[in-house]
């Protein structure tokens, strides 16, 4: 039976797993890798111009600031704002200078898994929004893409190959209540065959409305951030990776100098626009800390999302030796671990995402 033939599961045996438990064949994998290679923080070499190749503590406004001309008109415009004091007036002058108007999405410059995004629509969402973040840190604003449909597509390019591939294409779905005019949202929650299992992820950011009545026939978007430990659902679109989608997304990320691993986060119109490489923007490019997705799509087995990681993070390394042997230098292991704890302690620090 094909993965697309099998019966629809809500969840997955592995995906809400402690990470801790997930991720330490992961990580004894990565230090085998490391001892091959006598270097394990030889990943960090793959995007050598990017903080820590991306693998953490990197800023993602610096990834996208370094896209040529061509790459630039599929990035969503964004600018970057420090908060301090006045933060509001500041942003709209930024703002106007970029030709951005609200709505737009507002989000940690470092940042992890969707931590603190926010969908920001008026004026006083904006002042919430800023006022809601630690003062002397970076923000993204950047506009709000119209189109509903959001994937994940990986890339890898050797420094020695002329083209690059999609190595994992995944659509994030964002999970939807349907009112039926009786039960409140939180008994909706309960009902559902997925949300039921994982209330914890939702229920939180919907405090404002557990114990309203939905109205028959409504809809309610559970989460903003296409992110799966935020709540967001993932497919595998493998099946989805065309010639032409791959030209395009090469093209582009040959225009971002000496990247050659890592996710591009888009925006798109259609499922069959996307496949020719037309009508998708860019609003986030993650380096060697990002995932190929589709693993936690709930029909991926334990050994192929085993397989998929183990395979990335070998590309990793052998992408890095390449550089590392062009003159690159990985980031120093100490100086990683300072980033990471930095990150960490900034994630802490962030709201709760939309």
């Amino acid at each position: 039976m094909t993965q697309a033939e099998k019966q629809p599961s809500p969840l997955s045996l592995f995906e809400f797993w402690p990470g801790w438990v997930f991720y330490t064949p992961v990580v004894a994998y990565w230090i085998l890798l490391g001892l091959r290679y006598g270097d394990v923080t030889l990943p960090t070499a793959a995007n050598p111009r990017i903080e820590t190749g991306g693998l953490c503590g990197e800023s993602k406004s610096s990834i996208l600031d370094m896209a040529g001309n061509y790459a630039k008109r599929w990035i969503a415009p964004y600018v970057t704002l420090p908060t301090g004091t006045h933060d509001l007036a500041r942003a709209h002058a930024a703002m106007q200078a970029k030709g951005l108007t609200l709505p737009v999405v507002v989000k940690p410059d470092i940042g992890c898994n969707g931590t603190g995004v926010k969908l920001v629509r008026t004026e006083e969402e904006l002042k919430a929004a800023l006022a809601a973040f630690p003062r002397k840190i970076r923000l993204v604003i950047q506009k709000l893409i119209p189109w509903k449909h959001e994937a994940g597509l990986f890339y890898i390019r050797h420094p020695d190959s002329p083209m690059g591939e999609i190595s994992s294409l995944t659509y994030k779905d964002i999970p939807a209540l349907r009112g039926n005019g009786r039960d409140t949202v939180l008994q909706l929650l309960q009902k559902d065959s997925r949300t039921s299992k994982v209330l914890h992820i939702y229920t939180p950011r919907l405090t404002h409305c557990l114990h309203e009545v939905l109205p028959d026939g409504d809809e309610l978007e559970l989460v903003f951030a296409g992110n799966h430990c935020k709540g967001a659902i993932f497919r595998n679109g493998k099946a989805d990776i065309t010639p032409e989608l791959t030209r395009q997304i090469d093209a582009i990320m040959q225009d971002i100098p000496d990247f050659h691993f890592g996710r591009i986060d888009v925006k798109f119109r259609s499922a069959e626009a996307l496949r020719e490489g037309k009508d998708f923007e860019i609003i986030e490019i993650n380096g060697v800390g990002s995932e190929a997705i589709h693993i936690w799509d709930s029909r991926t087995t334990l050994r192929e999302a085993y397989a998929a990681q183990f395979h990335h993070y070998r590309e990793s390394f052998r992408i890095g030796a390449k550089k590392k042997k062009a003159g690159w230098s990985p980031t120093n292991l100490w100086e990683g671990v300072r980033l990471w704890q930095r990150q960490k302690r900034l994630l802490a620090s962030y709201p709760l995402n939309d």
